[in-house]
């Protein structure tokens, strides 16, 4: 089930196994292995690689689960707030603000 999900998720992000694999640094072989579920342990350190390229939690790997997953353009408006030194309160006013007259 860990290689369907990453197969799945790297198809997702519209991404080669040889990308994933130099970007993570986890051989093309064993990632091609692991969507085929011929490797089915593979170790922890192999897949916080992983699911570092794939901007996701391990978990996200490990168990089946909705797919909650930020789409790439919403990360990179919340990188930018976060970098911003909006407080995480001052980001929930204005979403209540926002919110508040959406309902108007």
């Amino acid at each position: 089930m860990i290689g369907y999900r990453v197969k799945s998720l790297r198809e997702e992000r519209e991404m080669s196994i040889s990308e994933l694999s130099t970007k993570s640094g986890v051989a093309k072989s064993y990632i091609s292995s692991l969507e085929r579920n011929l490797q089915t342990n593979p170790t922890i350190l192999v897949l916080e690689k992983i699911a570092r390229i794939l901007s996701i939690k391990v978990d996200a790997l490990l168990y089946e689960q909705p797919d909650k997953s930020l789409d790439e353009e919403w990360m990179e408006i919340m990188q930018d707030v976060m970098g911003s030194g909006i407080s995480k309160e001052e980001m929930r006013e204005f979403i209540q603000d926002r919110s508040g007259l959406l309902k108007a």
